[in-house]
């Protein structure tokens, strides 16, 4: 396992929990479609599912990383309100779900490695979704990314939250963000949950454990990105250049192995995440 980021800033260590969160929250936090402009290049977006519509939830497509060409995908949560109804604050369909399987399979097939950007607070959970098989989707998902023998890095960059991350969640290496979170469920959902009271978030937010630090802990994930003090928004070039310094590094470590190694070892991680051992 990569260790924790040595540059982590010290001037947000002391944060609880519920701070890192509504960081996580800000509205001039980088998402997405601003990641993908720094970091990449020649970006070709692809759309559809080919069963039912495009979900603009989720901005995937092909591109090219520091020359190599590669398939770039994450969930959009949007910035303006007009452009957050769009997006449906980046709650993916099962459309969505389908599309990014789609891509993933199309990157497998011309050996393209994986990047996928996480920021949602969930699947969608409308009626419309279940009906159309939002449960399904997801799960297929999990499956099906298992099987892909190209690298899969998957980045949290603000909110990760339940079925809806981990539908495009499963990757050999899995980074987050300093000020990002990763969870079951968002501290508002659990205070209703659980106390029936929106005034508990930030007791919620500390039980759940859902900072990057806690996650780093847990096993979960590999790496945690630090982000310039108070936050990724106040200096998003410097978030840039840690991330895709995070990110060579990574790719440049699964290049090294055989396609089959890599579904072996994506499989081997996944499988020892929650054994108990005395």
């Amino acid at each position: 396992m990569a260790k924790k980021n040595a540059s982590t800033s010290t001037a947000t260590s002391s944060l609880s929990a519920f701070e890192r969160y509504q960081l996580a929250s800000h509205k001039d936090r980088p998402r997405t479609l601003d990641f993908i402009k720094a970091l990449f290049t020649e970006f070709l977006e692809l759309s559809g599912d080919r069963t039912f519509r495009d979900d603009p939830a989720l901005i995937s497509g092909t591109a090219r990383f520091h020359d190599k060409p590669c398939v770039v995908m994450g969930q959009e949560m949007g910035k303006e309100a007009k452009d957050r109804r769009l997006r449906n604050f980046g709650m993916m369909h099962p459309e969505g779900y389908r599309k990014a399987i789609r891509i993933m399979n199309l990157a497998n097939r011309f050996k393209m490695p994986v990047f996928i950007l996480i920021d949602t607070k969930g699947a969608y959970p409308g009626q419309e979704a279940e009906e159309r098989g939002q449960a399904e989707a997801i799960a297929r998902n999990i499956r099906d990314m298992y099987k892909l023998k190209v690298p899969v890095i998957v980045t949290i960059i603000g909110a990760g939250a339940s079925g809806g991350a981990l539908g495009i969640g499963l990757g050999d290496r899995v980074l987050m963000l300093e000020n990002s979170w990763y969870n079951v469920i968002s501290p508002e959902g659990c205070a209703a949950i659980l106390w029936n009271d929106r005034e508990k978030t930030a007791t919620a937010a500390e039980a759940l454990r859902l900072t990057a630090e806690e996650v780093f802990k847990l096993g979960v994930i590999d790496e945690i990105v630090a982000e310039p003090n108070g936050g990724a928004h106040l200096d998003p070039e410097a978030t840039y250049k840690k991330f895709d310094a995070a990110l060579v590094k990574h790719l440049k470590e699964l290049e090294a192995l055989a396609p089959d190694d890599l579904v072996k070892g994506r499989f081997a991680k996944y499988r020892k995440m929650g054994v108990f051992e005395e």
